[in-house]
């Protein structure tokens, strides 16, 4: 991606200061316009420049967002969802002003059916807020993108985690949605039975679709008992290429893996440092196993086995809550713990998905791109789906890392597109990977922007992002 790729956004001056009047007295203090909260609301966790809003909306109801959406619409203006900011690609970013429409306050859990296996929440409630609430009713939601992500950002970007190998995606977890569209108008878009042939499947339209169809009021949501047994482990490993093999062997074996995440040896010695694990400074595999006690044990055992084949081990498992919470808290923190690795530098997370049989391949020639770069680019991935992230640690002051950093991301979006993947697993396109996206799908995109003009025609949600501008 190039800063010339961004998507211009031409402003609407006089649209945009009638809807700040309009918003202002309709929403009073829970509309702001202080370039602080503003300056919040655009934050990105890339290079990207910050494109604040010339607003910010706290609406606590539908009904509200569809008077922001209403009033925007009347005016030409652009309409920016946010939830807790933690994209990665630019999502909030405001490219032609507008109006941000923050949902925290949209907090509440409206809905569990335990007998049913599903819930019904607002956007603004976090994952972590949902287990918790869930906890005594032995059901969680099983979808860990890492951070503590709102769920109705988490639809619509199509996150996954952790966790996905076993339990998919947001795509496989929303049963239906609640949204406010372009015109202002509220769509529901399925009940909660667990499968229908009722029409289009708008509910999957609207996830992934970043905030450019329609703002996201309401999910249903399916839910899982909580394991009877979970344990897990390390396990180190020679090489990289090593490490991918036996994920692909232990995939292709059909053992119920709930987790199995590759960390590079640059990424471990940084994990080691920031959250203090006894683990070799190599190549490692984090894993872990849902199910009755003899079974997770099985698997363990199992797992071992098909490590040692290809030179790791030993295998260091445990079925104790604490221990496997240390691993697992070190391995969310694999940004945090990065970031030590070059002290003031600034990280640019980016990631691709290929084909688990592509998986050892991919990474290991990325890892000799990062070599021949000079970079420094610790690498995690969710190795089950054959998605990983690379975090290049760089002075964002300087245009030599920029453009170092931008071509070594180039390099890495069309190498996973040239093995049948994907420029991105779990990111999303945001602004960051605008530039890739038609290399993905060709066509495709044609079509994605006869959606986006029918159910958008004056283009004012979140504009500039996913669809390229040609």
């Amino acid at each position: 991606m190039a800063l010339s790729d961004l998507n211009p956004v031409e402003r609407n001056e006089e649209g945009i200061a009638a809807v700040l009047g309009i918003l202002k007295q309709r929403l009073g203090e829970r509309f702001q316009t202080g370039e602080a909260i503003r300056a919040q609301h655009a934050h990105t966790t890339t290079y990207i420049p910050t494109q604040a809003p010339d607003g910010v909306a706290l609406p606590e109801t539908t009904v509200e967002v569809q008077e922001v959406v209403s009033a925007c619409a009347a005016h030409r203006v652009p309409v920016i969802a946010f939830g807790v900011g933690s994209s990665l690609e630019g999502h909030t970013n405001a490219p032609g002003g507008g109006i941000s429409v923050d949902t925290s306050r949209m907090n509440r859990i409206l809905a569990v059916n335990p007998q049913d296996l599903d819930c019904t929440v607002e956007p603004g409630v976090t994952r972590e807020d949902l287990n918790r609430h869930l906890r005594d009713t032995g059901l969680f939601f099983p979808i860990d993108p890492g951070a503590n992500a709102s769920l109705g950002g988490m639809a619509a970007t199509r996150a996954s985690g952790t966790n996905a190998v076993r339990y998919g995606t947001m795509r496989e977890n929303v049963l239906s949605l609640t949204a406010v569209m372009a015109d202002g108008e509220m769509v529901t878009t399925g009940k909660r039975a667990k499968k229908s042939s009722a029409g289009y499947d708008l509910t999957r339209l609207l996830i992934g679709s970043e905030g450019t169809l329609g703002i996201i009021t309401q999910l249903t949501l399916k839910l899982q008992g909580i394991p009877q047994a979970i344990s897990g482990g390390v396990c180190p490993f020679p090489s990289v290429e090593a490490a991918c093999n036996a994920v692909i062997a232990t995939i292709q074996m059909g053992i119920p893996v709930a987790r199995i995440e590759l960390v590079n040896a640059l990424q471990m010695r940084a994990m080691k440092n920031y959250s203090k694990l006894d683990y070799p400074e190599s190549p490692c595999l984090f894993v872990e196993f849902h199910g009755s006690d003899a079974g997770v044990a099985e698997q363990a055992e199992t797992f071992g086995m098909i490590a040692e084949e290809y030179g790791g081990g030993p295998f260091l498992w445990t079925s104790v809550a604490e221990e496997r919470t240390k691993l697992w808290k070190a391995r969310h923190d694999a940004y945090w713990s990065s970031l030590t690795l070059r002290p003031g530098a600034k990280g640019l997370s980016t990631d691709v998905c290929v084909p688990i049989s592509r998986f050892a391949e991919c990474v290991t020639q990325t890892e000799a791109d990062i070599a021949e770069m000079g970079l420094i680019a610790p690498i995690v991935g969710h190795a089950g789906d054959g998605n990983f992230h690379v975090l290049v640690l760089m002075d964002v002051d300087d245009p030599k890392e920029i453009a170092a950093t931008e071509e070594f991301v180039a390099r890495l979006n069309m190498r996973a597109i040239g093995m049948d993947g994907t420029c991105t697993g779990e990111h999303g396109i945001g602004q960051g990977k605008v530039g890739f996206l038609r290399h993905e799908l060709g066509h495709s995109v044609d079509i994605m922007r006869t959606i986006k003009q029918a159910l958008d025609p004056l283009n004012i949600m979140n504009p500039g992002k996913i669809l390229p501008a040609d």
